[in-house]
């Protein structure tokens, strides 16, 4: 495969699996999720679209609290986001002052303690909250994850909770109107479906679809990058597609 392409972007039902791939290419390999293990691009795009967020708020460096609910066990999009701000946040030299990670899993879809471990010796502090309105309380922002169901063993299946992960109501109650509500998609908007409630689309912090619209660029971004193309290249071959509005009577 990697002898007919010049890069290989893989996604596999298998935690390991593309590095595997990697192992055994000439190209680079693009990890676009390997089972409930990582999901690398999207951290990127995730941790973009919160700083785009926080600094649109004047947020400054007073450190980050971040609510993560959901799937916490087997949403590989979680142990990716958690990892790359541990990283980020405590090498970055304009941001050594630390995340907050609240969070809330039904049981038995808890965080893996390795990823908890990782982020508390790189100086961050992880707390488990029993509800999603504890999670949200006092966050500047919330990543909600649908629970992965087509990766759970076949007895949890049944025993996972319905309703609502997280709804206004919940935001509201935690008294925090304003926050930054994030998820990586695909989202379950049927009721009963334990993920985002729609009943927070009018709110005023929805970043959902600004996480969309950047994760376009930065997996442009990705592919420069592995290709070699640098920066002087891009500026050089891309031109404004000038366009104008002829209003008609």
């Amino acid at each position: 495969m990697s002898g007919y392409s010049d890069v290989l972007v893989v996604r596999h039902p298998d935690e390991g699996s593309v590095a595997q791939f990697a192992a055994g290419s000439i190209v680079p390999v693009i990890n676009a999720g390997d089972g409930p293990g990582e999901h690398p691009s999207q951290a990127l795009l995730d941790v973009y679209t919160l700083e785009r967020e926080l600094a649109a708020r004047d947020h400054g460096n007073g450190g980050v609290t971040l609510a993560v609910l959901g799937d916490l066990k087997y949403g590989r999009t979680v142990h990716s986001l958690i990892r790359l701000m541990s990283l980020v946040h405590a090498s970055h030299p304009s941001m050594r002052w630390g995340c907050t990670f609240r969070l809330f899993s039904p049981p038995g879809l808890e965080l893996p303690t390795k990823i908890t471990h990782e982020a508390v010796q790189r100086g961050h502090r992880v707390i488990v909250c029993d509800s999603a309105t504890e999670a949200v309380t006092g966050a500047d922002a919330v990543y909600a994850t649908r629970v992965q169901r087509e990766r759970l063993p076949a007895d949890m299946t049944d025993a996972i909770a319905t309703g609502d992960l997280l709804n206004k109501s919940m935001i509201m109650q935690a008294q925090n109107p304003n926050i930054i509500i994030m998820h990586p998609l695909p989202r379950d908007s049927r009721p009963g479906a334990f993920d985002l409630s729609p009943d927070v689309d009018d709110l005023p912090g929805l970043a959902i679809f600004h996480q969309t619209d950047n994760g376009l660029a930065i997996r442009m971004a990705i592919f420069l990058t592995v290709l070699g193309v640098d920066a002087e290249q891009v500026r050089l071959t891309t031109k404004q597609r000038p366009w104008k509005v002829e209003l008609r009577p």
